[in-house]
């Protein structure tokens, strides 16, 4: 990786208090470069300099960047909406307002961290109709559907064509991180459900298809995630092209949920005739996770903030396997690896030490 310097680099991450734009923020500012966090509430416990604005609003975005001048950026940004349509509408536009309120910017490079679901499809249609096989490249061609991701790298290559910035787009498979109140959290989700089971007495349940539980798939850690948007966008070779990114490693659930819950002291249940979805097993949980807020002291009462049920289900219900390729990245010279189990278990004793987990 170049090594920044940041006496002429600033970026600004956008979607910074997230899983993975905390992470980017987090890697930033060790390495010295100077850092706006563009998010709602700043980024706890750093010191990345923060800005506040609507990201659907381009009057809103123009004055909060006016006197910014980052030359790279990071955007890590969504707002989930309720049809594929209006997630096309808010998110692209999202993409649209920021790169114009940057018209007047040195800017570089543009990072545009986006998913799998480039290959499985929208959440309306996730892992219907014709896909390409596994393991996914990134030179298959779009799915015959919208998909907000689409039109994003859209937006994102009409700016570049118009403001002469390199880019580059990062493919992600289930991103687990560190951050409380993200809406796609699967790590601080299964600790959740851990929790309450070990509360309730009740097995730890795998939520998912029959599969999921067989198939091979891998996940993407959001410091590899920050490492592989940092390198793309500091190395000259590798700008402007759309790249696969997960841990480098391979597993399937029927290893790993065992492993999960021997971390959290559980005995477990595998998948058994059909899916067990979360948000049936927790349904009404939130009175449980208040006597475990109560008994343990921890630091979030909400379990709609710790938990996203919804998006748990989502990944491990598919009726496919999910795995991605990514030899775009190693060819180019990028080698990051994590070992996923780690990376699931070393989150889980963060947020224990962090109280917000028993």
């Amino acid at each position: 990786m170049n090594t920044p310097d940041s006496s002429t680099r600033t970026a600004l991450v956008v979607g910074a208090s997230g899983i993975a734009g905390s992470a980017i923020v987090e890697q930033l500012t060790a390495q010295d470069w100077d850092v706006v966090a563009l998010s709602r509430t700043p980024v706890p416990g750093s010191t990345a300099r923060h800005v506040a604005a609507d990201l659907r609003s381009a009057e809103s975005l123009a004055a909060a960047l006016a006197e910014e001048r980052p030359t790279h950026v990071f955007f890590t940004a969504w707002s989930r909406q309720a049809t594929e349509q209006e997630n096309i509408e808010v998110n692209a536009g999202m993409v649209r307002n920021l790169l114009a309120a940057l018209a007047h910017a040195p800017v570089e490079h543009v990072a545009l961290m986006t998913g799998l679901k480039h290959y499985l499809g929208p959440f309306e249609a996730y892992g219907q109709g014709e896909m390409p096989d596994t393991p996914f490249l990134e030179e298959e061609p779009r799915l015959p559907v919208e998909n907000f991701y689409y039109a994003q790298e859209d937006e994102l290559w009409a700016a570049a064509g118009r403001q002469g910035f390199r880019w580059s787009v990062h493919r992600a498979h289930t991103v687990i991180g560190h951050a409380v109140g993200n809406a796609m959290n699967m790590a601080l989700t299964l600790a959740a459900q851990a929790a309450i089971c070990r509360e309730t007495g009740r097995p730890f349940v795998f939520p998912g298809s029959q599969t999921q539980w067989n198939s091979l798939t891998d996940m993407t850690d959001a410091t590899l995630l920050a490492e592989h948007m940092v390198w793309a966008a500091t190395t000259e070779a590798a700008g402007n092209a759309a790249y696969n990114v997960v841990n480098g490693d391979v597993f399937r659930w029927r290893r790993m949920w065992p492993a999960l819950a021997e971390h959290f002291g559980l005995e477990w249940e595998g998948y058994q005739d059909a899916p067990r979805p979360l948000e049936e097993q927790m349904r009404g949980a939130e009175d449980v996770w208040a006597r475990i807020v109560d008994k343990h002291g921890l630091a979030e009462p909400d379990l709609g903030r710790v938990a996203s049920w919804w998006h748990t289900d989502a990944d491990l219900g598919r009726p496919i396997e999910v795995v991605a390729d990514m030899s775009r990245s190693r060819l180019a010279g990028f080698t990051g690896y994590r070992r996923t189990q780690d990376c699931f278990t070393d989150l889980f004793d963060r947020y224990r030490t962090e109280h917000i987990i028993p």
